[in-house]
This record gives C-alpha cells, sequence and structure tokens, in this order.
C-alpha cells in the first residue's frame, strides 16, 4: 500500500466526510468501550471447509473454559493459534495465547493496567494492544510477541482509542470513543504515524457514529466498518483506499455489528446462537448457514477467521451462564 495513496485519500476524506455535517445529523450510538465492565464469556474453535455452495462447521470446543471475560480472539498467521483478551486476576485484563493443538494458553502480558484488542503488527514482530491506562487514558501501545511485558507506545497523541486496525505499517483505521455527556458521537479516524515516532502526523475523521467491527476485505485495498445511522439502521460500510470512496455493502443484521470476511470474499455475522453468511456477489441478504443452540452456545458476538479460512474462533456466552 503506497504512502502516496493514503496522503491523498487523507485531503479527500477531510473534504468529503466533515465531521460537524455528521455530528448534527443523528445522535452518538455507542459500542461498549473496552472499560465498561466485561462479560461472561468463552471463547470457542469450530472447524470450517467449503461445502457445496455454503461453508460447513464442525462442533464448537471450549477454547478457554474459564469463569469470567475471554475476548477479542485473534488468529496468528499459520491459523494455529490466537492471541485473546482474559480478566484473570484482580480486575485488569491482560493478554493470552491459545494453541489449538496442544489446547496450552500461555500469558503474555502481566501488568497492572488492562490490555485490550491484542493484533498482529505488519512486520511480525509485535502485536499492539489497547491500554486503559492509569488514568484511564486510552491509547495504543504494543509487545514484542517473541514475549515480556516491556511495553512502549504506538500512538501518543490520539485518545481515547477503542478499537484498531492496521492497514499498512504506519497506516491505521481507528475507531475513537466518544463521550455521551457532552453527544460527542464515536468516529472513525485514519492516522498516518511519522516514521520511527509514536506520533500521529496526519489525523481525519472519515465517518462518526460507526461500530467497533474494522475488518480488512480480502483481495482488495479496502476495510469494512458497520456505520450507524440510526438506532435502528446499521450498514456495512467499505471504504476503498485505492478509490478513495465509501461504499455501501448491506444492513447488519438487527442488533448485530461484529462481522469477519472469509477468504472467498463473503461475510459472516451472528445473531444469538446463529451464523449467517453475506456474499456479496451472489446473495442480495443474510443466510443462516449454523444453528450452535444444541452447543449450548448464546450470544455470539465477535468472529476471528483463520488465514486459511478452515477454523473460525467464536465469543459467546453458554447456557450455564445468567
Amino acid at each position: 500500500m503506497k504512502r502516496s495513496a493514503f496522503s491523498t485519500l487523507l485531503l479527500f476524506v477531510a473534504l468529503l466526510f466533515p465531521l460537524a455535517a455528521h455530528a448534527q445529523q443523528s445522535p452518538p450510538a455507542q459500542s461498549p468501550t473496552p472499560a465498561a465492565t466485561p462479560p461472561d464469556t468463552e471463547i470457542f474453535v469450530v472447524e470450517m471447509r467449503a461445502g457445496a455452495g455454503k461453508p460447513e462447521f464442525g462442533a464448537p470446543v471450549n477454547a478457554t473454559k474459564h469463569a469470567g471475560y475471554d475476548n477479542q480472539p485473534g488468529f496468528m498467521p499459520d491459523g494455529q493459534s490466537f492471541l485473546f483478551t482474559s480478566q484473570r486476576e484482580n480486575d485488569q485484563t491482560d493478554i493470552f495465547r491459545y494453541d489449538i493443538k496442544s489446547g496450552a494458553t500461555t500469558q503474555f502480558t502481566r501488568t497492572p493496567e488492562s490490555e485490550y484488542s491484542p493484533t498482529l503488527m505488519p512486520g511480525g514482530k509485535f502485536f499492539s494492544v489497547v491500554r486503559v491506562e492509569a488514568d484511564k487514558t486510552q491509547r495504543l501501545w504494543k509487545f514484542p510477541l517473541a514475549g515480556g511485558s516491556v511495553a512502549s507506545l504506538v500512538i501518543d497523541n490520539v485518545k481515547p482509542v477503542g478499537y484498531h486496525l492496521w492497514l499498512d505499517e504506519r497506516t491505521l483505521a481507528l475507531f475513537v470513543l466518544g463521550d455521551e455527556k457532552t453527544r460527542q458521537p464515536n468516529t472513525l479516524q485514519l492516522v498516518t504515524l511519522r516514521k520511527g515516532a509514536p506520533t500521529a502526523i496526519e489525523v481525519s475523521t472519515l465517518h462518526t457514529n460507526v461500530g467497533r467491527s474494522l475488518q480488512r476485505v480480502p483481495r482488495r485495498d479496502a476495510f469494512s466498518f458497520v456505520h450507524k445511522t440510526s438506532p435502528d439502521e446499521w450498514l456495512v460500510k467499505l471504504i476503498d483506499v485505492s478509490a478513495h470512496r465509501t461504499e455501501l455493502l448491506t444492513k447488519t443484521l438487527p442488533g448485530s455489528e461484529d462481522l469477519a470476511w472469509l477468504p472467498d470474499g463473503s461475510l459472516l455475522m451472528a445473531q444469538d446462537s446463529k451464523l449467517f453468511r453475506f456474499d456479496p456477489a451472489r446473495e442480495h441478504s443474510w443466510q443462516q448457514v449454523a444453528d450452535f443452540t444444541s452447543a449450548g452456545l448464546r450470544k455470539i458476538t465477535r468472529i476471528a477467521v483463520s488465514p486459511k479460512g478452515d477454523r473460525l474462533a467464536l465469543v459467546a456466552q453458554t447456557e450455564t451462564k445468567p
């Protein structure tokens, strides 16, 4: 991804999507923030393969088996393990790694602060997190993937960060939290970092009233987000970086905002215990492809897809938990 394309995009979106106009059009539609009280959730691994016209899924396997908050899975490049967030000591969260073959869980961070949203960074040597600092500031930090709790700032001058997506080694899409008291909405921001320094040198607001799910689109120079245009209408949209435009893809399932892309260019989204697929090339609506009710899963939220598209990591509650 070329730097010139992003510089042009920053100017383009600043003119096309002025912040004040969007802020006046609709009230803020807030998403849960990392600092909120975490729900009691588990992470389930589901094997997946291409079937006749739709994917086929195996039985969900509980990878975490832990009373408390386990969430935000993200597969490693080989698809054999994933990083995730878990609350296991005191009230703060740390980052762990789960190995699928062995079933072993390894703790990667052990800090007084809380870390969320572990994401492998370009280059593969570090993973980035949203850290809730001692004064409740939420900024983006990084840790070495090789281990150790020595963290360093990724961006020192953009906050409060809720969620993030790497577009290249110096460019990110950020979900920046709004303020309910002042009726400031959540915003989607495009940020370019200074080379060799943890400082944003270009920041542009693309949209307001956005959801937390930021995802790269397979085989395209684009990423997706959920635009909450009203309390009753949430839309999946794409930012085409090369063409400098926003595209409407489809509506979300009612009340759902977490989604994931399959390698074939189709989307997955969940509603309660059921999994739905949307194929922009062949379909005009969401189609149910799995029902995990009999496995005891309910309130499925986040979905992670392995790089080869052969397994999922699902965040869900279970029937035994209130």
